[in-house]
């Protein structure tokens, strides 16, 4: 039987469209977080499930580069925010659905925005806590990708731009990464019994350092490929100290000077990677799935940031820095064997830390 609603009112969800959005839309458009999301105890699944889901709408909202889209995508952008802080309007919703998808779309980009209308219904239907959560890191994340669409020219322009300061690369860092350290923690604690003891204002502020840790190690590691989309993330006032512009970037002869800026970033990124390491080994050990699904991605960042580091070729668009999905499997492997002594995770971290510091 059709559910009847009014017009604009959000249909109820059921059990099999949860499942849907959970399980084969999220796979379609993260295959790693799906690992992680399938890895956590199950009441965490659905509010932190959302999140991504709708964090990555807006990631699509503003990764449209057709000519239909120029000027457009900010106002997408805006109206999509307006719509998860509530209340959401189910034509709105399918507006923004036909104004972010055309012919090159992929199947997986179609599955996400045809099932936005689902993705808002399951957030109605999430308890207070739980929503407030939601909206409040999504509403920040979109804050974060704002700032590239406003900061940054189109990347068909052939225009160059740098975010102004470091004071604003730590900012942009926390809105799109640092602030899911805060909705973790908060949701984690709500939901896990073995965490109510802990202090959660310190494992927040630990949580913000670990996203920051992550997205810094994304945007160093990035750096040829951003550079080539009109986006320099490195602070223009720092490269201006060093003698460049963000355009000299463009040619790896610079990589000598630009170590004057680089690497005083990697340090900033370990020292965010050892706030990381206290925060997972704050999770109580019983708390195995927990522990897990914050292992693997401090691994992979710090394994990322060690063999960015020892390539020295930070400025070569023909190099690609990627740990190996072999490297990913013992990796896994390796935390299962792990995760419940603090003492070997300490020695596996601080090993992957040393290669880093041997290397700038």
């Amino acid at each position: 039987m059709s559910q009847t609603t009014t017009p604009g009112e959000l249909p109820s969800i059921d059990a099999a469209r949860r499942n849907r959005l959970l399980k084969d839309v999220l796979k379609g458009v993260s295959r790693s977080f799906y690992l992680t999301l399938r890895i956590l105890p199950k009441p965490l699944r659905e509010p932190i499930g959302l999140a991504y889901l709708l964090a990555r709408t807006a990631d699509t909202i503003a990764d449209r580069r057709q000519a239909r889209f120029t000027g457009a995508r900010l106002e997408v952008l805006v109206a999509f925010r307006a719509q998860v802080a509530g209340p959401a309007d189910s034509g709105v919703l399918e507006d923004i659905t036909s104004n972010s998808l055309d012919s090159e779309s992929s199947p997986e980009e179609q599955a996400l925005f045809d099932s936005l209308v689902d993705s808002f219904a399951l957030m109605e239907s999430l308890d207070a806590a739980d929503q407030e959560q939601v909206r409040r890191v999504v509403i920040t994340l979109t804050e974060g990708i704002e700032m590239d669409l406003t900061v940054f020219p189109d990347a068909d322009s052939g225009a160059l731009a740098a975010l102004p300061s470091g004071t604003d690369l730590d900012r942009y860092t926390y809105l799109v990464a640092g602030c899911v350290g805060e909705f973790w923690t908060a949701v984690t604690a709500a939901h896990t019994p073995s965490l109510k003891g802990l202090y959660l204002a310190e494992m927040s502020e630990l949580g913000v350092r670990f996203g920051k840790a992550l997205q810094l190690t994304n945007a160093l590691r990035d750096i040829p490929g951003d550079l080539r989309n009109g986006r320099c993330y490195l602070p223009a006032d720092e490269l201006a100290a060093a003698g460049l512009s963000p355009e000299d970037l463009l040619v790896p002869a610079s990589e000598e000077r630009a170590r004057e800026v680089l690497v005083p970033w990697m340090r900033t990124a370990l020292e965010h990677f050892e706030a990381a390491e206290e925060y997972l080994l704050a999770i109580p050990r019983r708390s195995v799935r927990l522990r897990l699904a914050c292992l693997w991605p401090l691994i992979l960042g710090l394994g990322t940031l060690a063999r960015l580091a020892r390539s020295g070729k930070w400025l070569d668009s023909d190099s690609t820095v990627k740990v190996s999905r072999i490297w990913v499997y013992r990796m896994m492997l390796m935390s299962f064997l792990t995760v419940c002594s603090n003492r070997n995770l300490r020695r596996w971290i601080r090993a992957l830390r040393r290669q880093v510091e041997r290397s700038i």
